[in-house]
C-alpha cells in the first residue's frame, strides 16, 4: 500500500471540527497535524472539503445469495462506496438464509472476492438453531440477528422459549427486528376485508402499527434485562418506544437502539407521492414520530444511525399493497440525506459522525476503525457541503436502478472515499477494483 497525503481538510472527528492534514501509509492513518510536509505517492488538496470517518452501516440487505436479481454484494458495496460508506454489516434473510456457521463463512468468502468496502455479516436466528448460535465465535461476526417480527424472508422467531434460549446463550450482540406479527396479521385481515386487494399504501403504518412495534420492543428489552443479553434494537419508528432506552453516550450500555435514515427523513405524508417506494418494515410513521426520533438521536436514546438498505426491483414495487415487498435502497444517498438534515439545522456535523461512525465502532467493538486517529485504518470520506447534486435515476448505482430520493437536490456531494487507505472513489470515478477487508472485533 502506498502513501497518501490529504492537505487542507476540515476534519470532523470526536466532537471537534478543525483544520488539519492527514498522512496515510500502509493503509493506516500515520499522522494528523495542522501542517504536514512529507513526501507521499499521492496528494489530495482538500481545500474547501470536510473529512469525515467513513459511514459504518450496521444494517444492510445486499441480497446475496439467492436474490441477486435485486442486488448483490458487488453492486451494492460499490454504490455504498460512492455514498461514503466504508464498512457494512449485512443481514441473514437471503436464500438460503444465513442460519448456519457454514453459510456465514460462505458469505465472508464471497465478500472477500467482490466487496468494494469492508464487511461483516450477521448469523441469523431461528426457532431451532440455538446450538449453532452457541458455537459462534464472538469475534467472527458482527452479531446475531433475530426477526421478532416477520419481514422480508421467513426467519420469524415466534416461540417464547426459543427466544429466551437465544437471549441466554448468544455469545455476542443480538440485533432485533421488533414487530408483533399476530397483531399485524389481525390488522391485515381488517384492511383486506375493507379494501380487498386495493389497500392504499398510506394504510401501511396502521397495519404495521405502533402498538405492534412497542409490544415487541418492550418484550426484547424485558428479555435482555432478565437474561443479561447484549441487545441492539434496530430501526425504531415510534415515540413510545423511545422510553425503553436510556439517554446519553453509548459507552457502557447493555441495551441500545438504532434509527434509520428513511425514518429520519420521510413521514406518513409522503405515502401520497411515494406509495410503495417507501413501503418498509417497520413502517414510516407520523411527522411527530419522526421529530421524536430526531430528538432521541440528539439526546442519545438512539445510539446509532443506519440505513436498512433493502432493494427491490421497480417491477416488484409496482404491485398492489399486499404483493409489493417492503424495503428501499439507500446506501448511495444516505450520508447526503443526513448532511441535508445538517443544512436544515436538525443535526450537527459532529453528531452525524458520532452516530454513523464513532458509536457504531464502540457498540460493535470494531477494531481500529470509526475514528480519524493515528494508528487506525484510513476509512475516510471527503464531502463538499456546498456542492448541490440532484438524485436522478440515471445516476443510481444500485442493481435495482432506482432511489426513493429521485428528483431531490442534495445540498452536499460525496467527493471521495478511502477504504483501508486507498482512494477508491474520487469525483464520480472508481479506481480499479480491490476488495475491502473483513471487520475484526475486540470482544
Amino acid at each position: 500500500m502506498s502513501s497518501l497525503l490529504i492537505k487542507n481538510a476540515t476534519v470532523v472527528n470526536e466532537g471537534h471540527i478543525f483544520a488539519a492534514d492527514v498522512y496515510i501509509a500502509q493503509g493506516r492513518i500515520e499522522q494528523v497535524a495542522s501542517q504536514i510536509d512529507r513526501d507521499a505517492a499521492q496528494t489530495i488538496d482538500a481545500e474547501g472539503l470536510h473529512l469525515l470517518p467513513g459511514f459504518i452501516d450496521d444494517q444492510v440487505h445486499f441480497r446475496e445469495p439467492g436474490l441477486t436479481h435485486k442486488a448483490d454484494i458487488a453492486s451494492e458495496s460499490r454504490a455504498a462506496l460512492a455514498g461514503g460508506t466504508t464498512s457494512f454489516m449485512e443481514m441473514p434473510n437471503v436464500k438460503p438464509p444465513t442460519v448456519t456457521l457454514a453459510a456465514l463463512e460462505a458469505k465472508f468468502a464471497r465478500a472477500a472476492e467482490v466487496s468494494w468496502v469492508n464487511y461483516s455479516f450477521y448469523l441469523g436466528a431461528t426457532n431451532d438453531n440455538v446450538e449453532e448460535i452457541k458455537r459462534l465465535d464472538p469475534n467472527a461476526a458482527c452479531g446475531v440477528k433475530i426477526f421478532m417480527g416477520s419481514s422480508t424472508g421467513n426467519m420469524l422467531v415466534d416461540r417464547d422459549e426459543a427466544l429466551r434460549q437465544i437471549f441466554l446463550n448468544s455469545p455476542t450482540l443480538i440485533a432485533t427486528h421488533c414487530e408483533d406479527t399476530p397483531m399485524i396479521e389481525a390488522r391485515e385481515a381488517e384492511y383486506r376485508q375493507k379494501y380487498g386487494d386495493a389497500v392504499p399504501f398510506s394504510a401501511h403504518p396502521e397495519i404495521r402499527c405502533r402498538e405492534a412495534c412497542y409490544k415487541s420492543s418492550s418484550q426484547a428489552v424485558a428479555l435482555a434485562k432478565e437474561t443479561g443479553a447484549n441487545l441492539h434494537i434496530l430501526h425504531i419508528t415510534t415515540a413510545e418506544e423511545l422510553a425503553l432506552f436510556s439517554p446519553g453516550p453509548v459507552e457502557g450500555k447493555q441495551i441500545t437502539s438504532e434509527a434509520c435514515v428513511h425514518h429520519l427523513w420521510f413521514c406518513d405524508d409522503d405515502y401520497e407521492e411515494k406509495g410503495s417506494l417507501i413501503k418498509c418494515n417497520p413502517a414510516i410513521k407520523s411527522a411527530a414520530d419522526r421529530q421524536a426520533i430526531r430528538q432521541a438521536v440528539i439526546d442519545g436514546r438512539i445510539d446509532v444511525i443506519a440505513t436498512d438498505h433493502a432493494p427491490h426491483t421497480l417491477v416488484e414495487k409496482s404491485q398492489s399493497y399486499f404483493q409489493a415487498p417492503a424495503g428501499l435502497p439507500q446506501v448511495q444517498r444516505s450520508l447526503q440525506a443526513l448532511l441535508d438534515l445538517y443544512h436544515q439545522g436538525v443535526f450537527s456535523l459532529p453528531l452525524i459522525v458520532e452516530k454513523t461512525s464513532h458509536a457504531v465502532a464502540k457498540r460493535f467493538q470494531i477494531k481500529e476503525r470509526g475514528f480519524i486517529r493515528e494508528g487506525y485504518w484510513a476509512d475516510l470520506v471527503l464531502v463538499d457541503l456546498n456542492r448541490p447534486e440532484m438524485d436522478t435515476r440515471e445516476a443510481a448505482l444500485y442493481k435495482c436502478g432506482w432511489s426513493p430520493w429521485e428528483g431531490h437536490t442534495f445540498q452536499s456531494t460525496i467527493m471521495g472515499t478511502l477504504v483501508n487507505g486507498q482512494l477508491k472513489y474520487w469525483q464520480g470515478q472508481f479506481a480499479p477494483f480491490t476488495p475491502g477487508a473483513r471487520l475484526t472485533f475486540t470482544r
